[in-house]
């Protein structure tokens, strides 16, 4: 059954020494909504479970433990009706020493935030059966999974009651790269080239749900129209249907990521906390978190900061999608997107969507850069003179322009790598004007940082650059094949 996983191949691995292993495991799945996480556990040990149920939404607890009833009834027990949780896991540690003590006994629960409705003390349960029972043998295998990303942290993973340090392994289940949404096409036998996965990727990124809606022979922007721009269109709600799935107080979390959408290259946890007129105390820290848990949102120290100047940044694909395109939109035109793809508007958010789809992709940009090998700091960088200097006749001209760097890689062989991400539909040309650009933001940069390193010039482009005097004094490039690595 493991071939029908597309990639994968770490959690895999990973996996299957959990379950090899001589002592018993507790092993939390965790991930954004659709993103294959039952896909995953199912396919590798269907027909291995020693018992596996799934919480239902909005259920009583009444009916959650009719299920869990059903659910053990199907594994071979005779069991009663439980009353509550506690007696359901006695009824499970039960049916386990009738079975072969030689055998691993593979327990899956999943979405697991749905079993704890409100008075039913099954967090109470769990930890009880984890603690007293299960942790004693060496042959308990269990495989707790939720898309509720907030109640896993706090109640499971970073729980502080009985369960506290009890999850032995835990996997944050993230979206595929571009070489699995490859991959994952490939064995659809779908024919798109690099670039219409490129453009796919930029569009609803990695999630593995969103790209089975893909129909073959549709091209992506066709599909693109179907899944978004046609009434009743599958993804068109998907937005709020995501965070709150994932957030208890999923309206926090949605304003945090319209803050940081209207400002590319991120903010300041004062500056979110200045714009959503949030209280300054845990809360927000925590929401921030758990976005960049789940891939919503990168942080990162600025270059020449301290921890204190950290920066997020939304990086979603999705995200980032809503609300250059569906935000506050109810109807589209017909055609809208091959329509839009002739405009200039389409040209931008190609522009930062790329950006966007680089940064997803930091580790294949340093291995095709060749310093894998070596300690990186990727982060941005970004200079406003002040009016003090804006207003001295004796300051350097360069220090009265402003300069922001979207990419730069700060490595351990005192070098800078400072990169142009530079979206194209073709080989990019490098003019006059914009070497002199780049030019003038290197001088800026060494002089306002003062760094002693050298500065390095990478390109990353789709489909590399344009032979001419400019682009041939180019050390190193990135194009878009790099990505599929």
């Amino acid at each position: 059954m493991e071939t029908a996983i597309i990639g994968r191949e770490e959690e895999k691995r990973q996996l299957n020494n959990y379950i090899g292993s001589p002592r018993s495991e507790f092993i939390a799945i965790y991930g954004r909504r659709r993103i294959g996480k039952t896909f995953l556990v199912k396919e590798m040990f269907e027909g291995r479970f020693t018992f596996r149920m799934t919480g239902k939404e909005k259920a009583d607890t009444k009916e959650q433990l009719q299920n869990f009833h059903y659910a053990l009834s199907d594994f071979g027990a005779d069991p009663d009706l439980p009353s509550n949780w506690s007696e359901a896991f006695r009824m499970l540690g039960q049916h386990i020493e009738r079975l072969d003590p030689a055998k691993p006994k593979i327990l899956f629960f999943d979405e697991l935030p749905w079993l704890d409705s409100y008075g039913s003390h099954f967090v109470d349960a769990l930890e009880y059966f984890w603690n007293s029972w299960a942790f004693y043998r060496n042959d308990i295998k269990l495989i707790v999974c939720g898309s509720a990303t907030s109640w896993m942290l706090s109640h499971i993973i970073n729980a502080r009651g009985g369960l506290h340090n009890r999850v032995t392994h835990q996997i944050n289940l993230m979206p595929f790269t571009l070489r699995e949404t490859e991959l994952f096409f490939q064995s659809r036998n779908f024919p798109y080239e690099r670039p219409e996965i490129m453009e796919c990727y930029m569009a609803v990124g990695g999630v593995a749900y969103y790209l089975s809606l893909f129909e073959n022979g549709k091209s992506v922007s066709q599909n693109i129209e179907t899944l978004f721009f046609r009434r009743n269109a599958e993804l068109k709600g998907e937005f709020g249907k995501i965070y709150k799935s994932l957030f208890k107080r999923a309206d926090q979390h949605i304003a945090i990521v319209t803050a940081l959408a209207k400002k590319g290259s991120g903010m300041t946890r004062l500056e979110i906390m200045e714009q959503l007129r949030a209280t300054n105390n845990g809360n927000l820290s925590t929401q921030l978190r758990e976005l960049e848990e789940c891939e919503f949102v990168r942080s990162f120290v600025p270059f020449g900061k301290t921890k204190k100047n950290t920066m997020y940044q939304l990086i979603d694909p999705f995200t980032l999608f809503h609300f250059r395109f569906l935000d506050g939109q109810t109807s589209f035109s017909a055609d809208y997107w091959p329509k839009l793809q002739l405009t200039p508007t389409y040209a931008n958010w190609c522009g930062y969507a790329f950006e966007i789809l680089c940064l997803n992709h930091i580790e294949q940009i340093v291995k095709t850069l060749g310093i894998d090998g070596m300690l990186n700091t990727p982060c941005s960088w970004r200079y406003q003179p002040t009016q003090a200097i804006l207003a001295s006749e004796e300051a350097d001209d360069d220090l009265k322009q402003g300069a922001q760097i979207d990419l730069l890689i700060d490595r351990s062989d005192k070098t800078i790598s400072l990169c142009e991400m530079k979206y194209a539909q073709g080989e990019y040309e490098i003019t006059k004007s914009y070497d002199a650009y780049v030019q003038q933001r290197m001088n800026i940069f060494r002089k306002v940082t003062k760094t002693k390193k050298t500065l390095s010039v990478a390109y990353i482009t789709p489909f590399g650059l344009k032979d001419n005097m400019y682009s041939r004094r180019v050390p190193r490039q990135v194009t878009g094949d790099a990505f599929f690595g």
